[in-house]
């Protein structure tokens, strides 16, 4: 059992925690695209310079620096403007510096990659768990330049992580970028202009429940009437009392519509959010709130009765039932789907797979197993090297994007996503099922297989198969173990009975290599997988 690391225990995933709506901004006057461009781009500004004071704060920053900064908005906007402004400023601070700590770890993943295959002789082979030495003396030099490039990188950004230093641009870093390639990009310099000004507007503010429709700043009535308090200096720009504005667009919700309208109508908080879409041309309002996380059911109820095992891969799903005793029932099923084009494209790739898994799983009645899978860790350019194709399979693979889907999707079928450690399914579904499962009319895959052993895992069986009871006319007679056994089964990991007499010349009856340590001969046993612990943080709620 040596060099297996201890897997992490099924865990049942929560639901989210969050709603967000979405809906577009019909019939606007060229009035209202007017107002709403000024007040975008004016709080833009404003949040653009308490980005760059909260920054040029670092880790000082404290309460007192907070209402400063709150009090000098509020002069040029309002009290609710400003505070939407510091808020997301915060956010988006505290984001660059998870990402800044992500990239100094990979740094160091990757500097301490390069220095282990440097020590290791030209040409040396490695193993499945550690790289061996580089090829040749010309990639061996070449990364030695590298290390010292890496190494360089990896102190400034230690430097300014200790400082509080982190680098940030509103609006995105890629389209800053694209100013300097036009050509590459197809942009006139106008049309890049006019993307990099909606993408740097601020128009989104909180809600407050007990204000009247849950939100003073942008007011959405019940019928769908849409209104904005205006910042001081555009006042002037008010078509309703009280220095408001109101749109002559309408919007009605069609997905969550009576959720919200049931929201708004208590005055309970409804956070809103208006963009423009420089491409199509269109405003859209984006509504979102809060709700009480959905009460999951138990891991003994989620695996009543079986669940499906799901596999994931870069271009399908591989899914197949399996009963409550961990046995494959019925045919395996896979899902396609295709990501090449835009990121909609892609998005509605994946949302099509997983509503036909999600349905099939509906009509059975049956929970779901997928693995917690997280390849931040594995598709570092260091540790594959050469292997770039399976580099960019691991890239291609919507794992974030799919897991968020499916746990939203699922939540509200009322299917539950039963989340395992993703250790040795490939390698064990394929050991202990994908030869037993292929028949001269059933061609099954190492991902059908890997299914199966994600199944088993989540419903607290081992992988591996039991085989069948040996004959009845050989002296081990049959009945002393079925092909499968329920977990409170006594002895069920139990060696096999002692038989009168040697089964060999050499070895005594019982005196086998490791006869009585099933854990010894089954890597994939008990010993491993029953090491239950507490689940401290649930990725697959993110």
């Amino acid at each position: 059992m040596g060099g297996l690391r201890e897997l992490a225990a099924p865990f049942v995933v929560p639901g989210p925690s969050g709603v967000a709506v979405r809906d577009r901004l019909k019939h606007l006057t060229a009035g209202d695209e007017e107002v709403l461009r000024l007040v975008g781009d004016h709080l833009g500004t404003l949040a653009s310079r308490d980005l760059k004071a909260r920054c040029a704060a670092g880790l000082e920053h404290d309460t007192e620096q907070w209402a400063e900064r709150k009090r000098a908005l509020t002069e040029e906007s309002s009290s609710r403007w400003a505070g939407s402004i510091t808020k997301a400023t915060h956010d988006q601070w505290a984001l660059a510096r998870r990402g800044q700590l992500a990239h100094v770890q990979s740094l160091e993943a990757g500097v301490k990659t390069i220095a282990h295959r440097l020590s290791l002789p030209v040409g040396e082979k490695g193993s499945k768990r550690t790289p061996g030495g580089y090829r040749s003396k010309g990639e061996w030099f070449a990364k030695t330049r590298r290390l010292h490039v890496l190494a360089d990188r990896l102190e400034a950004a230690r430097a300014d992580r200790e400082a509080g230093v982190v680098h940030v641009v509103r609006g995105g870093k890629r389209l800053l970028n694209t100013r300097h390639h036009l050509d590459a990009a197809q942009l006139t310099e106008e049309q890049w202009r006019t993307r990099w000004q909606a993408g740097r507007r601020f128009l989104q503010v909180d809600g407050e429940s007990g204000k009247r429709f849950g939100n003073e700043t942008i007011r959405v009535t019940p019928d769908g009437e849409v209104s904005l308090k205006l910042p001081a200096p555009l006042a002037h720009l008010a078509n309703a009392p009280h220095g408001r504005y109101v749109l002559a667009a309408r919007v009605a919700f069609a997905h969550r519509g009576e959720q919200w309208r049931d929201r708004v109508t208590v005055n309970r908080a409804v956070a809103y959010r208006i963009h423009e879409d420089v491409l199509r041309g269109r405003w859209y309002l984006t509504a979102s709130w809060t709700i009480s996380p959905v009460k999951t059911v138990s891991l003994a109820t989620a695996r009543t009765g079986g669940l499906i095992g799901v596999d994931t891969n870069a271009d399908h799903l591989a899914a197949w039932r399996l009963d409550a005793h961990g046995n494959p029932v019925g045919e395996p099923l896979r899902f396609f789907y295709e990501l090449s084009g835009t990121a909609a494209r892609r998005d509605a790739q994946v949302r099509h797979a997983l509503i036909r898994l999600l349905h099939w799983a509906k009509r059975h009645h049956l929970a779901i197993a997928v693995e917690d899978l997280d390849f931040q860790a594995e598709k570092t350019r260091e540790k594959h090297g050469r292997r770039k194709q399976f580099r960019n399979l691991i890239s291609g693979m919507p794992v974030s994007r799919l897991r968020a889907r499916l746990v939203s999707m699922a939540t509200e079928l009322g299917i539950a996503i039963v989340a395992v450690d993703p250790a040795y399914t490939s390698k064990w579904g394929a050991q202990h099922w994908h030869k037993p499962l292929t028949t001269t009319t059933r061609k099954t895959t190492r991902h059908d297989a890997a299914a199966v052993a994600i199944g088993r895992r989540a419903l607290g069986h081992p992988i591996r198969r039991r085989k069948a009871p040996p004959p009845h006319d050989q002296s081990d007679r049959a009945g002393h173990r079925t092909v499968q056994a329920r977990p409170g089964t006594p002895g069920r990991e139990g060696p096999h009975p002692r038989t009168s007499g040697p089964r060999t010349r050499s070895v005594r009856a019982g005196c086998g290599v490791n006869a009585g340590d099933q854990g010894a001969q089954h890597r994939s046993g008990r010993p491993a997988e029953h090491e239950f612990w507490h689940q401290d943080s649930l990725p697959l709620s993110l």
